[in-house]
């Protein structure tokens, strides 16, 4: 197997990981500071700050151009990550972070069928298949089932 889709496999694993642990943590910081969204808030200034040392550490600069030439809704990403940590915080605790992340994983599943179905952002299309839809929903019964 290519090394690189290696290394893309071992990133996301990882990265999930980091995910499951986000929720707890940033919880525990809404405790801390009053509410999900000064926790959120908190976590994207870390973040922040982390990304602008990696990109000094990189020499990462994004050419001006390049900038001007993407479109609006492309400057949306960090809104939808807002929503999700300050959500993580408020409803891990109350659900559990298992619960929490298998129904959120849910939902992620479900937009990228319908992301992938419309071809959205200039991803190639790909048809919603009964196997697909199947899969996404053993996910959400899988949910379920962490639940009970």
């Amino acid at each position: 197997m290519n090394p690189l889709v290696l290394f893309a496999l071992a990133a996301a694993f990882v990265s999930g990981g980091f995910i499951a642990v986000q929720a707890p943590t940033n919880a525990l910081l809404a405790r801390g500071v009053g509410s999900p969204v000064n926790a959120a808030l908190i976590s994207f200034i870390v973040g922040s700050l982390a990304l602008f040392a990696l990109a000094l550490v990189l020499g990462a600069r994004p050419a001006e151009g390049a900038v001007r030439s993407v479109p609006w809704y492309a400057w949306t990403g960090g809104f939808y990550g807002a929503v999700f940590v300050t959500v993580a915080a408020f409803a891990a605790p109350r659900l559990g972070v298992t619960f929490f992340l298998m129904v959120a994983i849910g939902g992620q599943l479900a937009m990228a069928l319908f992301l992938d179905r419309i071809g959205a952002f200039g991803i190639d299309k790909v048809d919603v298949s009964a196997t697909r839809l199947a899969g996404v929903a053993l996910v959400l019964a899988g949910a379920f089932l962490v639940r009970k």
